[in-house]
């Protein structure tokens, strides 16, 4: 072969730039002749790049641009470069068959994987296993391993897994040939190396017409190093190869493994049967190696010869210029940094800059902090459809009408921004909020929106047409997830249901709409034919095949700010290089085989070890470590769990280490602005609130149960009575203490009012039927129904045995859940204190104040020191004659019922059973209460927060965020 049309561009140069201004050059008297030009490059980012190379050469002239294909990713229209009859590919042979799309093709695996009833697969599950069965048929059919050979490679010692997934293989590779063929279409590996094949083939037979340049390929795929090979040998042919190493002594070069950055272009220069000392510089560029680009050899060389280190002369000075490395403790905050450094970019014109990393995290973190300062950045990767803002309404719309409008799922659905159910987005959000407090928050109400509307007590004709329009808009849907229905009339109604509640502008609109449209439309036609699936499978599946999905915005992005994949960043050069997420199995990444082969099972087919992709990973890290400037970033910890630096990272300090110098200059300036983004330069002490409202908005009125709170936290109760601020209920609540407390106050009202005198004979029996009914409104709770319950029916049985004791001691309920009030006089403002007592006995001296408690009771210390008044309180309330329907009377008894349901499942507590000390102990309360209230009739009065630093201790309100506790707690 001719070895003088084999070139090379070093890793410092910038490759598309040199490659665009040599063929300028070429051209440069007759700049016509560029059209004539063929230029075959790895992608169509490639592509993209090297024809903004050519504007930056010749500074935004216009220019007829050669023709430019990508061979990585290429389709017919591509490689049709032949004038004559182009219609036909290549014009050579019939035309090649379309590429099945890949949502068909997942679609037919997935239904082949679910027919295998011995793995009793999901449908979510099996799209996800399909699409990487799809990876594997192509990665068979690039490495071109016969499909019928497959079954007969492996030996019989296989373990009963993997010989369970041989046997599918085995019937699946049999069928999938014919699959294709009554599809019409074929794999898009197969129909690649088909295409490159045939191009090769042509060009063997007729060579083209003007020159023709392969640049920026490696060779890894077998059909691309052939065209590569047929290349080479036109006569006016060149292959550019990116970043060879010729300074690499021989020994090294033959000690070279998969996973070393050189192994793929010394494969290819075996393929091409071209000595690697004959590969020439691409014209315009250095002959002689940068100190860089020698220090990246160095840091790769083989681990046999690395003694060769001690005799190195290399300028560590010179190679080490613009390389600064920055370990950030956290993801988080190596993404800060990473942003400061972008940031910083911006300020200097025409400066270019481009993180680079394979964590799909980082690169998120990166440009979601680059957004704060307005700037959006290029994200090759793009976003997942499934988190745009369609994807995720085509998600919680599905979730929503699925799970019944549970009040999560509801609520997220009303609260998208696309979501306007015929209304204006600020009236949906108005009643969307109103629907909340109403209905949604606290436990949850019965299913479907029926129940949302029977859990509204007054059921505003709003709220009421609200629900109406909803259930309108997905009736359809919801009827097609309650049954078996097919994947196309599921997708049909989910759209239908998704335009009802939204605008197609809104919906369709914009690059994300875009390919939503395109997405539901591909995924409506591969799914015509499959048969019925189980509707409530439909939300995860969907949910399955979307993630896969990518968005890639076309505009509005900054011109000199970017974010790259290790493989989009081939080819592309910049001022200034951040490569980030340098931790071993991030970069380079783990090696991972997939469900479907084993590391073995793939060695004995032939694939390329795993560790060939290590190896141009590597190759990536080398090119884009030699631009001017580069910032080597990792987070030394993530998820709590300590990293390990990248091997690359490590060989690199290891050298340095060895020839007697420092390490990577370790600049931390970044990370300690990252620090202060969002912190005051000064911290000011915080001290606890101490309102002060006028004696007018004051209450001059409150419950007994407000009391404790008054005592205990005056701006709790300041909070609640005198700025009217209520604590919403969590949604979707589970039922809790207080829930359970008020099912046992309302069965024993409902069994005391209806037997006031005399008990019946079954009384346990009657006591538990009213529970039953009274528990009915928890029947969606298994915990409920598992715990309580049983709890109750302890419960009930106990307090029959202590009503029927009570009794016959004389005692008789003549109040159930009575209110009652009584005022305080002879105050600059008289004082009321109202209460509604559980119940009032009567018996032979007087009466019995009666509370029942299902959680803690307080201690007779508690109530005589005033921190436990309510019961004290509402007995002096009863003497008073305050409660409706009884006189005035003296109160002989204060009584607890603690009612646990536990191993002893309920206690009788009297802190009184004598007029004498019941008297002493209602007296001692309201001589307490008088006091507080005369002290809160100053003006001067503040409501302070936790007054007493004995209350800090395991204690929680509602309104402790609004008193700022946190901030200013331990410093009391």
């Amino acid at each position: 072969m001719t070895t003088d049309r084999i070139f090379t561009i070093a890793p410092d140069r910038p490759f598309v730039d040199d490659l665009a201004r040599a063929l300028l050059n070429e051209v440069a008297n007759a700049p016509e002749r560029l059209a004539a030009h063929r230029v075959l490059l790895p992608t169509r980012r490639a592509c993209r790049s090297l024809r903004e190379a050519f504007l930056r050469a010749t500074r935004g002239r216009p220019l007829l641009l050669p023709q430019m294909t990508p061979i990585g990713d290429v389709d017919e229209d591509d490689l049709s470069l032949s004038d004559s009859d182009p219609g036909r590919l290549l014009s050579s042979g019939p035309p090649l068959d379309p590429p099945i799309g890949g949502l068909r093709r997942q679609i037919l695996l997935a239904r082949i994987i679910m027919a295998d009833k011995s793995r009793n697969t999901s449908p979510e599950r099996a799209v996800e296993l399909a699409a990487e069965l799809a990876l594997l048929l192509d990665r068979i059919q690039t490495e071109r391993i016969p499909l019928a050979s497959i079954p007969e490679t492996f030996p019989a010692e296989l373990s009963a897994h993997w010989e369970r997934v041989l046997e599918f293989l085995r019937i699946l590779l049999a069928h999938w040939p014919d699959i294709l063929k009554d599809e019409g279409k074929l794999d898009f590996a197969d129909r690649r190396d088909r295409a490159l094949g045939a191009l090769a083939a042509l060009w063997r037979k007729r060579p083209p017409e003007g020159p023709v340049i392969a640049a920026g390929s490696t060779g890894s795929i077998p059909a691309t190093a052939d065209l590569l090979k047929t290349v080479a040998e036109l006569p006016e042919g060149a292959v550019v190869l990116p970043g060879l190493d010729q300074g690499m002594d021989e020994e090294s070069w033959d000690l070279l493994e998969p996973s070393h950055p050189q192994w793929g272009l010394k494969t290819l220069l075996a393929k091409l049967e071209v000595e690697r000392g004959a590969v020439r510089p691409w014209p315009g560029t250095e002959p002689r190696q940068s100190p860089r680009v020698r220090l990246l050899g160095e840091v790769t060389r083989a681990s046999e010869t690395t003694e060769r280190w001690a005799d190195m002369s290399l300028d560590m000075e010179s190679a080490l210029v613009g390389v600064k490395r920055i370990d950030a403790p956290s993801p988080g905050e190596e993404a800060a940094a990473v942003a400061l450094v972008m940031r910083g970019v911006v300020e200097t014109p025409e400066i270019r800059c481009a993180l680079v990393t394979p964590d799909r995290g980082l690169a998120r973190r990166v440009a979601a902090m680059l957004k704060r300062w307005n700037l959006t950045v290029d994200d090759s990767a793009g976003l997942p459809l499934s988190r745009t803002e369609a994807g995720t309404f085509f998600d919680l719309l599905s979730e929503a009408v699925a799970d019944d409008f549970a009040p999560a799922a509801f609520l997220a659905l009303l609260k998208h921004p696309f979501c306007l159910a015929n209304r204006k987005r600020t009236e949906l959000l108005r009643l969307a909020r109103a629907l909340e407090i109403a209905a949604l928050r606290g436990p949850r109400p019965a299913a479907g929106l029926e129940g949302v509307a029977r859990t509204l007590d007054k059921k505003p004709e709003m709220l009421e047409s609200l629900l109406a329009d909803i259930g309108s808009a997905t009736i359809a849907f919801a009827k097609a997830l309650s049954t078996e229905t097919t994947p196309a009339e599921l997708v049909r109604a989910h759209v239908e249901a998704a335009e009802a509640l939204s605008k197609p502008d809104m919906l369709w609109s914009g690059e994300a709409g875009e390919a939503m449209s395109a997405f539901l439309g591909e995924l409506a036609e591969a799914t015509e034919d499959q048969p019925p699936m189980a509707g409530e499978r439909y939300g995860p599946w969907f949910k399955s095949l979307m993630r896969r999905r990518v968005v890639r915005p076309r505009r509005g992005q900054h011109p000199r700010l970017f974010i790259r994949g290790a493989m989009e960043a081939r080819l592309q050069s910049v001022d200034v290089m951040i490569l980030g997420g340098l931790n071993e199995g991030t970069w380079p990444p783990s090696v991972e085989t997939g469900p479907w082969m084993s590391r073995p099972m793939m060695r004995k087919l032939g694939f390329p070890l795993p560790e060939r992709r290590i190896g141009l990973s590597a190759h990536d890290f080398q090119q884009a470590f030699a631009a001017p400037e580069v910032w080597l970033t990792r987070s030394t910890r993530v998820d709590g769990a300590p990293t390990t630096p990248s091997r690359w990272l490590a060989r690199l300090e290891n050298l340095l280490k060895g020839a007697g110098r420092p390490g990577l200059i370790q600049d931390d300036r970044h990370l300690a602005w990252a620090e202060h983004l969002d912190l005051r330069l000064k911290r000011q002490k915080t001290e606890p609130p101490a309102p002060r409202p006028p004696l007018t908005a004051r209450p001059t009125e409150l419950p007994v149960t407000a009391v404790e709170t008054w005592i205990r936290d005056p701006y709790a109760l300041y909070a609640e009575r005198i700025l009217n601020l209520r604590a919403l209920e969590p949604i979707d609540a589970d039922p809790g203490a207080a829930d359970r407390g008020s099912i046992v106050h309302d069965v024993l009202e409902d069994f005391i009012a209806a037997h006031p005198d005399t008990l019946p004979d079954d009384a346990e029996r009657v006591l538990i039927d009213i529970g039953k009914r009274r528990f009915e409104r928890f029947e969606t709770r298994p915990a409920v129904r598992a715990f309580w319950w049983p709890r109750f029916r302890r419960v009930a049985k106990w307090f029959v045995e202590a009503e029927v004791e009570r009794r016959a001691e004389g005692w008789r309920p003549v109040a159930v859940e009575k209110t009652g009030a009584a005022t305080i006089k002879g105050l600059v403002h008289d004082f009321t204190i109202k209460a509604k007592a559980d119940r009032i006995d009567r018996g032979p001296d007087g009466l019995a104040v009666i509370d029942y408690k299902t959680g803690q009771v307080p201690s007779l210390k508690q109530v005589e020191s005033g921190l436990g008044p309510q019961l004290t309180l509402e007995a002096h309330i009863a003497e008073q004659g305050g409660f409706d329907g009884l006189g005035a009377e003296t109160v002989t008894e204060l009584l607890y019922v603690k009612l646990s349901g536990g191993r002893e499942p309920g206690t009788l507590q009297g802190i009184a059973d004598n007029e004498k000390d019941a008297g002493i102990l209602i007296a001692e309360a309201v001589a307490g209460l008088t006091r507080l209230v005369v002290r809160y009739q100053s003006a001067d009065m503040p409501y302070l927060a936790i007054p007493r630093v004995q209350f800090l201790t395991n204690r929680r309100s509602d309104y402790d965020h609004l008193a700022r506790v946190k901030a200013w707690e331990d410093e009391a």
